[in-house]
């Protein structure tokens, strides 16, 4: 007979609820079991839940560090007295302490713009196919015309023009397709369609375009009379502290030591101041806040190892970061420290208090902004100083996944494995358990059914017996 069969039937021999018997005997058999099981599952989920608060914590604290240092604010940055005619911006790594420096704007750099004659048709006048031949060089020019070309040392290029290619607006496309160097163009106005040909900046960048067969009437050059040098090639022309000096472009990063220049505009005579501004309030304001985000992670990584509370009391990881952590203030930040010269958090006023949380100490903070800005400045420097020591304890806390490249999880990764397979070994042992108290329920269901059948019999044994005597004692 099956279960299901069985157990509609159990008791009515007997008249006890088997079934609810049964149940009530499995589940106590079980219910220790059971309940060790959940309370582990529980710790389980709650350390799991810990470590990742824990490396999700300690990793923003670092990217945000790092972003705030490689940002620039907290750098020395160069200024300039008239942005109007020269922008400055500070290269990575850049020390412009003492910054002090004088620019003149002679002259901008620019590129050649050369147009030819006008087409009547437009923009789709047919030219005609053959070859463009493309050299740079150097040029002299008068009243739109060149009176002079020196060619360069680069090879001559030469461009294809197919029958795909033969209108203005398709040489145009062709000449951009190959990136020789120059930009084409079409600019129509009343008179008809012209071809504009610009190069890059510097007086090397001059060119001339000579064409084969009908592609003549694109000529532009010495002798060329349809075409007209709308600009010439020429360089920046600046004098830095009295000292004249030439760039092929209006970007300049190897003048000034650290100091990308942006030429804006030419002003022959004006003198613009280039110095450089310490961002003393960025310091003291990054200072304060790394202190406040510091005790927070700080308070919540030892609220985790807490040995009486805490779900990561026995983690060795998460006491590694704690230990780790306490000592970030004393940590060498700069190499080149000495006892004179600050170079660790608990020099520039960084204390830390009884319970391992910091504090500032402004009046010894305010002494080092005066006196050694150019230490704390790069305390606080992209991939230096601070940012590459809080880097390194994420990095080891947070440590790597089980990986064949990396070997086995180290750090928190190497904890949450464990967490890990230790919950999926409670989910094992759950279903264990679910199965043995299947087995138990079916058997002990099978046994009560053959008990109960008995009782059965039994009683009606014990009816018949009854009616018997009955018949016997009315025939008395």
């Amino acid at each position: 007979m099956a279960i299901e069969s069985i157990a509609k039937t159990l008791g009515t021999g007997s008249g006890i609820d088997i079934t609810s018997l049964v149940g009530q005997l499995v589940d106590a058999s079980f219910a220790n079991k059971n309940a060790a099981l959940t309370a582990k599952g529980e710790k389980l989920t709650a350390q799991i839940s810990k470590v990742s608060e824990v490396r999700s914590g300690i990793s923003d604290f670092a990217n945000a560090l790092s972003q705030l240092t490689s940002g620039g604010t907290l750098a020395t940055q160069p200024t300039s007295a008239n942005t109007g005619i020269v922008r400055t911006t500070r290269l990575p790594g850049a020390t412009l302490a003492g910054l002090n420096a004088s620019l003149e704007v002679r002259q901008l750099a620019q590129g050649q713009v050369a147009s030819t004659a006008a087409f009547a048709d437009g923009a789709s006048s047919v030219i005609g196919t053959g070859t463009l031949t493309l050299t740079f060089g150097t040029a002299t020019v008068a009243d739109g015309a060149m009176t002079d070309f020196t060619a360069g040392t680069s090879s001559p290029i030469t461009i294809t023009i197919d029958a795909a290619h033969d209108t203005l607006q398709g040489v145009a496309d062709a000449i951009n397709a190959v990136k020789p160097g120059v930009t084409a163009s079409v600019i129509t106005d009343g008179n008809g369609a012209r071809l504009v040909v610009k190069s890059a900046t510097g007086a090397s960048q001059a060119f001339e375009l000579s064409g084969s067969g009908d592609l003549a009437s694109l000529d532009i050059g010495r002798n060329a009379s349809g075409s007209t040098i709308n600009a010439t090639a020429q360089n920046a022309l600046v004098s830095l502290d009295g000292v004249d000096v030439t760039y092929p472009t209006n970007n300049i990063s190897n003048l000034i030591p650290g100091v990308r220049l942006d030429l804006v505009a030419a002003s022959v005579g004006t003198k613009v101041a280039i110095g450089a501004t310490r961002p003393t309030t960025e310091l003291g304001e990054a200072v304060a806040n790394f202190v406040e985000t510091y005790n927070q992670i700080y308070k919540m990584v030892k609220a985790a190892v807490d040995p009486i509370s805490g779900e990561l009391r026995g983690d060795p990881a998460a006491k590694e970061l704690l230990r780790q952590l306490k000592g970030l203030s004393l940590t060498v930040l700069l190499p080149d420290a000495t006892d004179e010269i600050p170079g660790k958090l608990a020099d520039i006023g960084v204390a830390t208090q009884r319970d391992g949380t910091l504090r500032v100490d402004a009046t010894r903070l305010s002494k080092v902004l005066s006196s050694w800005p150019d230490q704390l400045e790069a305390m606080f420097a992209g991939g230096a100083g601070l940012t590459t020591a809080l880097s390194k304890i994420a990095e080891t806390a947070i440590g790597k996944a089980s990986d064949p490249r990396f070997g086995r999880p180290t750090g928190l990764a190497a904890s949450l494995a464990l967490y890990d397979d230790a919950q999926e070994d409670v989910a094992d042992d759950k279903a264990d358990a679910l199965a043995a108290a299947e087995t138990m329920r079916a058997r002990m269901t099978q046994q009560f059914a053959a008990m109960d059948s008995k009782v059965a019999a039994y009683k009606s044994t014990q009816s018949f017996l009854e009616q018997q005597i009955k018949a016997w004692n009315s025939d008395n």
